[in-house]
């Protein structure tokens, strides 16, 4: 029988990245060894708590330009995102964001769901007086990002949506067995893994470990499909996702084509090109995807590029 760590360890859902221990790692080094990465400055208290639907929401702001929103994984913080943080803030004023339970914004009393986690970031923009931002997440962050444009579209100009699947049943079938697993008794198997050193670092309430493995497997139980409702997504998106993710490349391009990619040709001089995008990216697991620097490869000139008149 595999031990409750290992379980944990591959266990993925919407709202849950539990990346492999050697991912988590070497993010969480380059956390601690770069002192522009957020949670330098956060021990330096330059991080900010906006009062939020009953939340106290941490947030950082790093670099300068058009707003963009950063949204964690499951059993991450904003640190797990590394020097892509960085590279985004280079021309972006990065927002980043730790969920709910997650790093240093305690848990409060009501379920782990991206619906609320998605209110919050809606709620977020509007406390920092912005009339709209770029929305971008991974994993779990990845699906509030998502139910954030469908759920407050007037928020929302561009979305990007990493390694995060629409549909429950668009995980590979071993994926959905293994999701039953991930439950409180989990925790004290998971005290050896950097996930939670990194959260007990950060976490104000670091005793909350066992009550948020709870709430995430409670939140895997959840059944979900968004088809419809991104088929009225207004957000420009790019959708990213790894050829050796967690769900098929079919899944991705599904994704696409419900917001009308994938239907003609984009015509010699890209008038048919759809105003969303698709990039399928070689050799990156779900593990793996976070921090690495061929997703602000793609994400980056996403974002900077100024939509033709029309679209």
């Amino acid at each position: 029988m595999q031990s409750v760590s290992r379980l944990v360890s591959r266990s993925s859902s919407l709202v849950a990245a539990i990346a492999v221990v050697a991912a988590l790692s070497v993010a969480t080094a380059q956390a601690q060894s770069s002192a522009r990465v957020p949670g330098g400055d956060a021990a330096k208290g330059k991080g900010h708590y906006a009062d939020v639907n009953g939340i106290k929401l941490y947030y950082e702001i790093q670099g300068s330009g058009k707003p963009l929103v950063l949204l964690h994984g499951g059993l991450g913080a904003i640190e797990m995102f590394g020097p892509n943080l960085e590279a985004l803030a280079k021309n972006h004023q990065v927002i980043g964001v730790d969920l709910q339970g997650h790093g240093r914004t305690a848990d409060i009393d009501r379920a782990l769901s991206v619906l609320f986690m998605a209110d919050d970031i809606a709620a977020l923009i509007k406390h920092l007086g912005l009339q709209r931002a770029d929305v971008m997440g991974y994993s779990l962050g990845g699906g509030v990002a998502l139910l954030t444009a469908i759920r407050h579209p007037e928020v929302v100009d561009k979305l990007v949506v990493v390694s995060t699947p629409f549909r429950r049943n668009g995980f590979y079938p071993d994926i959905l067995a293994q999701q039953g697993q991930v439950t409180a008794a989990a925790a004290e198997g998971m005290k050896q893994t950097p996930m939670y050193q990194m959260y007990a670092s950060l976490a104000p309430r670091p005793q909350d470990w066992a009550r948020l493995l709870g709430k995430i497997g409670d939140a895997m139980k959840v059944d979900f499909d968004y088809s419809e409702q991104i088929k009225r997504i207004k957000a420009t998106t790019l959708i990213v996702a790894g050829d050796a993710d967690i769900f098929p490349p079919a899944h991705a391009v599904e994704m696409f084509a419900l917001l009308g990619g994938g239907q003609r040709d984009g015509g010699w001089d890209g008038s048919g090109r759809p105003k969303s995008r698709l990039a399928i990216l070689p050799g990156l697991t779900h593990y793996t995807m976070f921090n690495s620097p061929a997703v602000v490869a793609v994400a980056i000139p996403f974002l900077d590029e100024i939509p033709p008149i029309g679209k």
